[in-house]
């Protein structure tokens, strides 16, 4: 496979080197695939809405989910929910040390703790113990609107500092008891406090970075909010795990992720659509096509790219570049391309009908393509 950021290496990112630990069957950090998480918002301790919502984040792309834990009846449930998922659980714990006992035994793999938080010395090699003998990693998540008072005496107010020392601070108790397999994340709602703490912290540890922007706002402010501050980590190089935070269902969280990352050519899932806004000029409702045909190709996994421009000003360049494009035409009749190549025309009606079936057909033929190239073992 070429290697376009040999071709243009203004597209390359040099990615921070940092160790590499595994949350269940996943690995994180190294030089494995920077993965997408998200975070179930029913009750844990109903099992079978968690379970569904788990599901539609699975068919989202979803590589690890968390869940929350407050009380027994979440860690009862939990053992359920491991079962039934097809990707790791995360257990999400706060204070009760005990809740993270049940979390480990009923098969998370991964506790989300702050070891300062969950109170004395024995009670933090309790949790490790509980890790260690059920092959559970640790992320240890720091967050500006819950630092320790003696930090918040210390500088005044949440800053980078502040974020960092106590993310220190988690690591060295974790350490102190012989536990390695840890990722630290300092998430913060402002977007300039968490790019500063995740850089100053990614300079002081080689352990995996969560990254986060906690509290980031609604589907559209806090995508926005997101693809700022995870934006610049990424181009950086720095993260190996992220979870967009959005008011909005954990599934959206999962797909603006993914586009997140696909914008950035850090990690390529399904059709990538480069679509015009719009004008005078188009020779057909571009709007609604690209938001019918966004629904309708949700279930592409394969990496591939569709232009969808309204006329001819910009729609033959960019089809040029792209696996499948449509450029708007006079009377409606609309240019398709394959492969950059100009094909065949398509009318107004059945138009979206025609494109998803292309789109599918390119995708039979990339699987195809890619399984004829797998190496064949030797005998």
């Amino acid at each position: 496979m070429t290697d376009m950021s040999s071709l243009r290496p203004w597209r390359h990112i040099e990615r921070r080197k940092s160790r590499q630990i595994m949350v269940g069957n996943v690995p994180v950090g190294g030089d494995a695939p920077i993965t997408v998480q998200t975070m179930t918002n029913t009750l844990t301790s109903d099992a079978r809405a968690t379970i569904d919502q788990i599901r539609r984040c699975e068919e989202a792309g979803v590589d690890i989910i968390r869940v929350s834990c407050p009380d027994v009846e979440s860690t009862t449930a939990l053992r359920e929910i491991v079962r039934a998922a097809n990707v790791p659980i995360v257990a999400d714990i706060h204070f009760h040390y005990r809740r993270a006992l049940e979390a480990a035994d009923a098969g998370a793999a991964c506790l989300r703790i702050n070891p300062g938080n969950i109170g004395s010395s024995e009670r933090v090699a309790e949790v490790v113990r509980a890790a260690k003998a059920n092959g559970c990693a640790i992320r240890i998540g720091v967050n500006a609107g819950s630092l320790e008072k003696d930090l918040l005496e210390k500088y005044g107010e949440p800053c980078p500092e502040a974020l960092v020392e106590s993310a220190l601070d988690h690591i060295r108790i974790l350490e102190d008891h012989d536990f390695h397999e840890y990722k630290v994340a300092v998430k913060a709602s402002d977007v300039f406090l968490a790019v500063a703490a995740y850089q100053e912290l990614a300079s002081q540890v080689d352990c995996p970075l969560h990254l986060g922007i906690t509290e980031a706002g609604g589907l559209i402010g806090g995508t926005v909010k997101s693809s700022i501050g995870l934006g610049m980590l990424l181009w950086s190089g720095i993260g190996d795990t992220i979870r967009v935070s959005l008011s909005a269902e954990p599934e959206e969280e999962v797909r603006v992720g993914y586009h997140l990352l696909k914008a950035l050519g850090i990690r390529n899932r399904g059709v990538r659509v480069i679509s015009c806004p719009s004008c005078a000029r188009q020779g057909f409702d571009v709007i609604r096509t690209v938001e019918k045909l966004e629904e309708r190709l949700q279930h592409i996994r394969t990496p591939m790219s569709l232009s969808v421009l309204g006329c001819v000003v910009n729609g033959p360049g960019e089809a040029r570049e792209t696996d499948i494009g449509v450029t708007g035409g006079g009377n409606g009749k609309h240019m398709v391309y394959l492969s950059g190549v100009t094909d065949h025309h398509v009318a107004d009606e059945g138009m979206v009908d025609h494109i998803v079936r292309l789109v599918e057909a390119k995708a039979a033929e990339i699987e195809a393509a890619g399984a004829a190239a797998e190496p064949v073992a030797a005998e």
